[in-house]
């Protein structure tokens, strides 16, 4: 079975659990009351704040060649994964565990983070129903049907529940017939989705696309008025004004043990979405604000909290893991060949020597992610609540911002 959670335990790390667990509670406190004090304005201007770029940049990026090209590169890529995938042998060195757990889904982050939303013009699903919609004189953006607004995301957040469960709970999850499975059904409905309703419904419904896109929120580069535009990551996060909390779920997740049940998975998403919209309703009840929106209106804090968990669980696995992927890939059928010429190389596994670095990403990434949530989440606050009572509205969504940052931290050292 792949190591899904990095390498080995966290108990063996050399940074005690009690001063990680209450310096992070510290930390975190002392950020919301300085805070409190300096900051009694709404300093990010979203959407309208960033430095365009030349204009040279933003027509070279949004010429029809260049898509193409990046289009071309996403299915070449998944095609060829997609031979070990169909053909491949059923043992580990198919390099299509390593590609699907590893390259797409943890390295989607990474990706996004680099890039902005370049999943959605890589993303091999649209490219084929483009081409499709092409050969067949359809426009791509009309489907059969029109896609109610109120759907949302849900069907999105489904997708990152199912995925969840496949990395988490799914017995067998390194076996080609479960993946083969779990894709075969994610393409049949995404598909299937796009016919009905055409192209608005991979950003509502795909798990991937909508995953990376979140995450290209937290990255520098936006759009004003057509033109690409450089801005300060959380600037560029407060520019989507709404973002839906279950959102959040799928990279949550990751922080259970593989043992956890279905039930468990399930339970662990209510949680969140009850403790996370009571905090938020309460915060609104506490400042005398309209409550009904107030649960959109902040989940953009949570994203860095999600970043922060998929670094401090992950960083290691895409490290070694993603060397092993990229060298098994010159030989997807597992027959000797070296397609690549990666075929002979050796795994740096290095880092697994420096434990006290690890420790210290780890406890930084969530730490940090939890600092920059309540940053954001305070600039919010200050925009949406009376002056007079901002601080204290903000005092729920506190409370839940230091408790998920002591349950990931245990749960990070207890694995």
């Amino acid at each position: 079975m792949l190591p899904l959670h990095g390498i080995g335990g966290r108990q063996d790390l050399p940074v005690p659990l009690e001063l990680a667990v209450g310096g992070a509670a510290v930390a975190i406190t002392l950020s919301f009351v300085i805070l409190g004090l300096a900051w009694r304005s709404p300093k990010y201007r979203g959407a309208a704040a960033g430095r365009a770029l030349p204009a040279a940049v933003t027509r070279t990026i949004d010429a029809g060649w260049f898509r193409w090209a990046v289009r071309g590169f996403g299915l070449a890529l998944f095609g060829y994964a997609g031979v070990a995938l169909l053909f491949g042998a059923d043992r580990l060195t198919n390099p299509i565990f390593g590609f699907f757990y590893i390259l797409v889904w943890v390295g989607l982050v990474p990706l996004s983070l680099l890039l902005g939303p370049v999943w959605r013009t890589l993303n091999p699903l649209r490219t084929l129903h483009l081409l499709a919609c092409r050969l067949l004189r359809q426009d791509p953006a009309r489907g059969l049907f029109t896609l109610s607004p109120r759907v949302g995301v849900w069907p999105a957040a489904g997708g990152i529940l199912a995925f969840a469960w496949l990395e988490l709970v799914a017995p067998d999850l390194a076996t080609l017939v479960v993946v083969q499975s779990w894709l075969a059904l994610y393409v049949v409905l995404i598909g299937f989705g796009a016919v009905l309703f055409g192209q608005a419904w991979f950003a509502a419904a795909d798990p991937f696309e909508a995953y990376a896109t979140l995450m290209a929120k937290l990255s520098v580069w936006g759009r004003r008025d057509g033109a690409i535009v450089v801005r300060r990551p959380l600037e560029n996060l407060d520019s989507r004004l709404q973002l839906h909390v279950l959102d959040r779920v799928g990279a949550e997740l990751r922080v259970l043990d593989d043992a956890v049940g279905p039930a468990a998975l399930v339970a662990f998403v209510l949680f969140v979405l009850i403790t996370y919209s009571s905090a938020t309703i309460l915060a609104g009840r506490m400042s005398g604000s309209s409550r009904a929106a107030l649960p959109g209106l902040f989940a953009h804090s949570v994203v860095p909290i999600v970043l922060g968990y998929v670094v401090a669980h992950y960083f290691t696995l895409l490290w070694l893991e993603g060397q092993r992927t990229v060298i098994l890939l010159s030989d997807p059928l597992s027959n000797g060949a070296n397609v690549f010429g990666t075929g002979l190389l050796g795994v740096n596994d290095d880092i697994v020597n420096f434990t006290g670095l690890i420790a210290s990403i780890q406890v930084g990434a969530v730490v940090i992610g939890h600092l920059l949530g309540v940053v954001s989440a305070h600039d919010r606050a200050v925009a949406l609540f009376p002056r007079a009572r901002a601080l204290v509205g903000q005092i729920p969504l506190l409370i839940v911002m230091v408790a998920y940052t002591t349950g990931g931290l245990l749960l990070l050292f207890s694995q």
